[in-house]
């Protein structure tokens, strides 16, 4: 287990949102450099920071230690926890993963920036893990908790992210490139630390300044996939789009004044994770970081692997390290508490139960997995043997969904704190 958290341990250092910032963004005199554009100071009358997510604090900090009494100030979204000072910036704590009152507040501070932007303005906005729920700005008739209440079913009911946000663009006032729109004809460079699958910079924080390619159409088409009512509000909203009665989202061509850098991602942690486990005498291998679906079943697929490797040594011999990442979903069917983390360990290692010389860790990048204080949960072939000494069915813990209070009780819990990071989630398998 030792190996697999310090593997884990070297991408979360690299998935840090300070050092993301420095790598995309520099000064030379009076020009600043993003991402290889050059930007000449002196053209603007004002530079202010406006953004949210999990990271946002940092990426703050970063900001200012580039711009220093260039940047005339700013406020961030971030949420509830001690973060690192800022000087210039106000920090704005809200709720999350439910969105509250003080986001939503804080989203009409930020968009009162963005309107008051003039051509002489450059806005540097920081997007992060956490932003589609720490911006919240449900659109009339939409209240908040009516938004609130159909992303819960949808999360419930196990919708991608890429679902998710697609509701979320057309039911608020921000997403969905819709800030970028607002702050026009004013500059703005996002710097986004990516915690989706294929970094899409139209899908991570639901694309406040990237345009959006899904309609209103797509948005009613997801509740009825998964066979969701929505509140009425939400649904009279739908159809009014669906029949062209409310604009849609901006398209990418509508976006001209936005430059959207991907300053950190799962691809860049789990490469460092993959450095490590090759230091540490591994043969590895990358499997993906594309992985997506029910945890249950993307955990069957990698005990699978391990089993190969262990019983005839391919696609790699043992001493081996696969590492792959993304983000999965869970579809809660139980009454227990866990996370898709968590339950991804659970299921790998009842599916290797009988197999020796195996280690299993899943964690998120944030260290926040589901509704609980753990980061994920690491397991090993020795793990469902001490459960079952302690009267533990791994398999009924499984079906109710509660792999957190498994792990609490057979040892096996990650906890971090809350990183101040989100690149989704760094899976370590190793096989010895």
């Amino acid at each position: 287990m030792k190996d697999a958290l310090a593997v884990f341990r070297a991408a979360l250092r690299a998935a840090d949102p300070e050092q993301a910032v420095h790598r995309h963004l520099r000064r030379e005199g009076d020009t600043l450099i993003a991402g290889g554009r050059r930007y000449g100071l002196k053209r603007f009358d004002r530079i202010q920071l406006i953004g949210a997510g999990k990271a946002g604090a940092a990426m703050a900090r970063a900001v200012e230690r580039v711009l220093g009494k260039d940047l005339l100030g700013g406020f961030v979204n971030v949420p509830d926890g001690v973060w690192p000072g800022v000087r210039r910036v106000i920090l704005n704590p809200c709720g999350h993963p439910i969105p509250d009152r003080r986001g939503l507040s804080g989203a009409r501070r930020i968009e009162a920036i963005a309107r008051a932007a003039t051509s002489r303005d450059l806005l540097i906005c920081v997007i992060s893990g956490g932003a589609s729920a720490l911006l919240p700005s449900p659109a009339p008739p939409v209240t908040l908790g009516q938004m609130r209440r159909a992303t819960s079913q949808l999360l419930t009911c196990g919708a991608t992210i890429d679902e998710l946000n697609t509701v979320r663009k057309h039911l608020e006032t921000l997403k969905g490139g819709q800030l970028a729109r607002i702050a026009a004809p004013a500059r703005v460079i996002s710097l986004i630390l990516s915690d989706v699958v294929g970094d899409d910079p139209g899908v991570i924080g639901s694309g406040a300044t990237a345009g959006d390619t899904s309609s209103f159409a797509d948005a009613a088409r997801i509740f009825e996939k998964y066979g969701i009512v929505p509140p009425l509000s939400v649904a009279v909203r739908m159809a009014l789009g669906a029949r062209g009665e409310i604009p849609e989202t901006p398209r990418p061509s509508e976006i001209g004044n936005a430059h959207n850098l991907i300053a950190g991602s799962n691809r860049l942690a789990i490469d460092a994770a993959a450095a490590k486990a090759r230091e540490l005498g591994y043969r590895t291998m990358v499997l993906s970081t594309f992985v997506e679906g029910e945890a249950a079943d993307a955990a069957k697929t990698h005990a699978a692997i391990v089993k190969e490797i262990l019983t005839r040594g391919r696609p790699l011999r043992p001493p081996a390290c696969v590492l792959s990442g993304g983000e999965t979903t869970v579809t809660v069917r139980g009454e227990g508490l866990g996370g898709r983390n968590q339950e991804f360990v659970l299921a790998a290692a009842i599916a290797l139960e009988g197999f020796r010389r195996f280690t299993i860790l899943s964690a998120g990048t944030d260290g926040i997995d589901g509704p609980t204080d753990a980061a994920g949960a690491v397991a090993d072939e020795n793990t469902l043997a001490r459960a079952r000494a302690l009267g533990l069915d791994p398999r009924q813990y499984l079906r109710c969904n509660d792999s957190y209070r498994f792990f609490e009780r057979a040892g096996g819990l990650i906890k971090t704190g809350p990183t101040g990071t989100n690149v989704m989630d760094v899976r370590v398998l190793l096989a010895v």
